[in-house]
């Protein structure tokens, strides 16, 4: 174990990467525990509020991520400079894309449906940023035997490919497919060959002149989208907490 660990995160200079993804990872955590506590009414947490104003993490969240990002430029990524602000930047970008949607729509949306939105480009960062962690790096690494050089030869074309095979998913409209694709080959086979969504680019640029393809991706995304968006939504639910309800709309006046 220690042997990997020296070969595969510290020569290479991977420290940083690990601390500013468990840093994203355990601030996303408490952020969401603490949120709840507040909307729940219990415990010692409250809204910041200055003149008035709400003050949400986002704002700490930016301030610490831009910390983080040009203290770790500055910083040599093998010393405790980088290790330090490899930390500040996780903190903050785990503050920061907690309230992802409040950013994206302008407007407070953290507790309605499209708050979710947060939640899925969390799991979608965290993913990727584990991916980059978890590969094998050739780069940074001193006195490789051929067998190493070989086996990590082999993982790159791996990758390679797979990461060709995550874009055809992506360019069908399955982002998610793709993202987790790129952990799971097999994943991101399955969303490569079968019907594109039909609002994706592979629908539009494929699809147009074939009328059967097109009502085939259309029946399958509803059949699909029908399917799986009560689990989803139980499981961005558990992960972000339960929205609230969207408040009922007057009909409108003749």
């Amino acid at each position: 174990m220690g042997h990997w660990w020296e070969r595969n995160i510290l020569e290479p200079g991977k420290l940083p990467l690990l601390l500013a993804l468990f840093s994203f990872v355990v601030t996303f955590v408490v952020t969401r525990v603490i949120v709840r506590l507040i909307r729940a009414g219990k415990g010692p947490f409250g809204n910041v509020k200055a003149g008035g104003l709400h003050i949400h993490h986002v704002v700490p969240g930016v301030v610490l991520t831009i910390v983080g990002g040009f203290g770790a430029v500055a910083s040599d990524r093998h010393g405790a400079g980088g290790a330090i602000a490899a930390v500040v930047f996780g903190i903050g970008a785990g503050l920061v894309l907690d309230e992802f949607a409040l950013i994206l729509h302008l407007d407070d949306v953290y507790w309605s449906a499209e708050g979710r939105k947060s939640v899925e480009v969390v799991v979608i960062t965290a993913a990727l940023v584990g991916l980059l962690l978890a590969g094998f790096s050739p780069f940074g690494v001193n006195d490789l035997s051929q067998a190493e050089l070989q086996d990590r030869g082999g993982v790159i074309a791996f990758v390679a490919v797979n990461f060709l095979i995550s874009l055809v998913a992506l360019s069908k409209g399955k982002a998610r497919t793709a993202v987790f694709g790129a952990i799971v080959p097999l994943l991101a086979l399955a969303g490569a060959v079968r019907l594109a969504r039909p609002a994706s680019f592979w629908a539009r640029r494929f699809y147009g002149r074939r009328p059967r393809a097109r009502a085939r991706s259309l029946l399958r995304a509803y059949r699909h989208d029908r399917r799986w968006a009560g689990p989803r939504r139980v499981v961005q639910d558990w992960i972000g907490g339960k929205p609230d309800p969207s408040p009922a709309r007057l009909p409108r006046g003749g």
